[in-house]
């Protein structure tokens, strides 16, 4: 993992301490990136960035988890390409297979439950799930 943050930072990301990177994971443009200190990012993990994404302290992106910054406006013949910046809030959890839309901000220890889709801004402490993600619940962390 030493080489791949090494290499990440060599082509221009913001890289933390303590961060884990699992196999198997795609970064576009490792410039438009920002992690955090003790982020985890796990296996087949897609950051699409053609904006800044951040990640910050504490945070996790679980396997098979898309961050889409970009996406075309269907209303127009010309398809034009929207994009917007990611953050991964403190303590946030973007669980499995789920995907984060452009322009979104996860809030601080906000969950992103498996196989779902955040389509708007997720408040903090909030527990969301499924297409477009919905609050279930507040996520209450027990010390």
């Amino acid at each position: 993992m030493g080489y791949k943050r090494f290499l990440l930072r060599l082509f221009g990301a913001k890289v933390g301490k303590g961060v884990i990177i699992k196999p198997h994971v795609n970064i576009k443009y490792p410039w438009n990136l920002k992690i955090g200190n003790h982020v985890w990012i796990g296996e087949r993990v897609w950051i699409d960035n053609l904006a800044m994404v951040e990640l910050r302290d504490n945070s996790c992106v679980s396997q098979g988890a898309m961050l889409l910054c970009g996406n075309h406006h269907y209303k127009k013949t010309t398809f034009d390409l929207v994009i917007g910046t990611i953050t991964i809030d403190e303590g946030a959890w973007v669980g499995a297979m789920s995907v984060v839309c452009p322009g979104i901000k996860v809030g601080s220890h906000a969950v992103l439950t498996v196989n779902s889709v955040a389509t708007r801004h997720l408040d903090p402490y909030g527990i969301y799930q499924g297409n477009p993600a919905e609050k279930i619940k507040d996520r209450i962390i027990k010390e």
